[in-house]
């Protein structure tokens, strides 16, 4: 019977491998359980046959005490197989979503470090994962895109990950497992029903197959809409933004406040994953969405973790926090290659003595081309600079006297009537 079950999950590892680029490797993501152990072993025949690089990733999360068996384990799997495997020891530091959640972005920021952009990583999460994702979404009152799971492909920092088997019961996994006298490791926490998703595993889904023999199935069937649902309203709002957008991560928050709420929620939200950050919990979405409305010369900001928006002149802006500016001041003898808080200056300014270069502090003058001395600020403001970046400018300056504004990413914005600034290219 192992041929007629084992072919049903060759072939979609077989459609997994057909979007890995040609020359990339395959990394499977292999904990040791029962789902990466059959996953390592069939991607093994699969590569093979289709002469494709395949290699695995361990990460050892030193969690518990069996984390070292599970190590030898894979070693000894892979060993088997010919497949090399890389151990990546991390340090988990649990977080606000509790020591799952710190395992996961500990796991992520390893496959981010230690596999090549470009390749392919394999993840055995099966169906019944995903109908223990959907449960758990559901009952944290998660929105469509928390409802769809786990994306069968998802790309992120340059890696594909692929869950080729996202359509697959867990008995079926079992049944080949089991066919093929494969062995692996067990781990002791599955078991803890104080965990969220093992009390779904354990006594909820059960009870529902129970009742509904194919509860896992339909649960899964319906994160699949709710993906699909969701990819369709990402495709809508990113045609919208397009219209409101006056620059990267900025649009027209007066056109925006027009729109119904559950759009504006759409559209921000959509915002901010283009500009990969955060989106904001319901209560900062909720508060921003109140100020679009603010008068021209307000200056709105609401901030969450990772990201901040602000409104100002009936624009709205998404993007990452902003840091306080480190001190910082340096002499400037008008030569190309100085390294500055905005980047390398490949700037030339004749001068026959040193010139300084620092941040902006206000109230400084510049003496312009046709234009006759002129308050810095009043510049700033005619400009339309955002508030918030007007501090973050270097003056060049000789003395009291402003030679030049320099703004990101190490741009001149002004220089003085009697000077000359060059842009060097280096």
């Amino acid at each position: 019977m192992a041929p007629q079950r084992l072919e049903p999950l060759e072939r979609l590892l077989n459609g997994a491998l057909a979007v890995t680029p040609p020359g990339r490797s395959v990394w499977v993501a292999l904990s040791g359980g029962l789902d990466s152990s059959l996953l390592v072993h069939l991607a093994s025949r699969v590569c093979r046959r289709a002469e494709r690089s395949l290699r695995a990733i361990h990460i050892h999360h030193g969690l518990q005490t069996a984390a070292d068996n599970f190590e030898q384990h894979c070693q000894a799997l892979c060993k088997s197989l010919d497949v090399p495997l890389a151990v990546v020891h991390v340090s988990v530091n649990p977080c606000d979503g509790g020591i799952e959640a710190a395992a996961r972005q500990a796991r992520y920021a390893a496959f981010y470090e230690h596999i090549p952009a470009g390749d392919c990583v394999w993840l055995a999460q099966h169906q019944d994962d995903q109908a223990e994702t959907l449960l758990l979404a559901a009952l944290r009152g998660s929105g469509i895109r928390g409802l769809a799971g786990m994306p069968y492909r998802r790309e992120a920092q340059g890696l594909c990950f692929i869950r080729p088997w996202l359509s697959v019961s867990r008995k079926h996994l079992e049944a080949c497992a089991h066919a093929l006298a494969l062995r692996w490791c067990e781990d002791p926490t599955n078991r803890d029903l104080a965990i969220d998703r093992n009390r779904l595993r354990h006594a909820v889904i059960p009870t529902l197959e129970g009742r509904w023999p194919h509860a896992s199935g339909a649960l899964a069937q319906s994160a699949a809409h709710a993906g699909e649902a969701d990819a369709l309203l990402i495709e809508y709002a990113k045609a919208e933004l397009d219209t409101l957008r006056l620059s990267a991560g900025c649009i027209d928050a007066a056109v925006l406040a027009t729109r119904s709420r559950p759009r504006q929620r759409l559209l921000v939200r959509t915002l901010c994953q283009q500009q990969h950050l955060p989106t904001p919990p319901k209560r900062r979405l909720e508060a921003l969405l109140e100020q679009l409305s603010a008068a021209v010369d307000a200056n709105v900001q609401v901030s969450w973790p990772g990201a901040e928006a602000r409104v100002w002149r009936k624009q709205l802006y998404i993007m990452a926090p902003l840091q306080p500016l480190p001190p910082w001041q340096h002499t400037w003898d008008g030569l190309p290659g100085l390294e500055t808080p905005l980047g390398v200056l490949e700037l030339a300014v004749p001068t026959q003595t040193p010139l300084t270069l620092r941040w902006r502090q206000g109230g400084e003058v510049i003496a312009l081309t046709q234009r006759g001395r002129r308050d810095v600020k009043r510049l700033l403001q005619e400009a339309n600079i955002p508030p918030w970046e007007r501090e973050r400018l270097i003056m060049v300056m000789r003395d009291d006297t402003c030679l030049g504004v320099i703004g990101p990413p190490a741009r001149v914005l002004w220089q003085a009537a009697d000077v000359t600034i060059t842009r060097i290219a280096m």
